[in-house]
């Protein structure tokens, strides 16, 4: 029976960018199990796998606009290097988790380094990327 909203569906999937990169794969591990409908994943992911059946196997290429969304300039930002406490070494590509003063936290990375500003950046890592996975579906209940 073709999957439809409500449906628990177990899947392997390999994520890749457009360079052919692996950023996510659940090959070596259990497949991912969601209930469609409930917005657990990427609506492009849904989208894919949405009136397929047991057995069935589909690449799909996603947007960003499915995906994580564009790039959103308003979440990077210039900081004092200062800022970042002693024990930190700060870094290219480094996750760090902001807090504010009423408690709410922010995940960042960091995308340039300068002797006296760091940037950071707020938006998902897959943000503004076209994402292609590649989807097995092992069993729907």
């Amino acid at each position: 029976m073709p999957i439809k909203n409500g449906d628990t569906v177990s899947v392997h999937y390999t994520g890749t960018l457009d360079d052919g990169s692996v950023f996510d794969s659940s090959r070596e591990r259990e497949p991912l199990k969601f209930t469609m409908g409930k917005g657990q994943l990427i609506a492009g992911f849904e989208a894919a796998v949405m009136g397929r059946e047991k057995g069935d196997t589909v690449t799909t290429h996603i947007p960003p606009r499915d995906a994580y969304g564009e790039v959103d300039e308003e979440l990077i930002f210039v900081v004092d290097r200062a800022q970042v406490p002693g024990h930190i070494e700060p870094s290219v590509g480094l996750p760090l988790t902001l807090s504010s003063e009423d408690g709410q936290r922010m995940d960042v990375t960091i995308t340039e380094v300068g002797d006296k500003e760091i940037t950071l950046d707020a938006n998902h890592p897959l943000a503004g990327k076209t994402l292609t996975f590649e989807i097995e579906i092992m069993d729907v209940e």
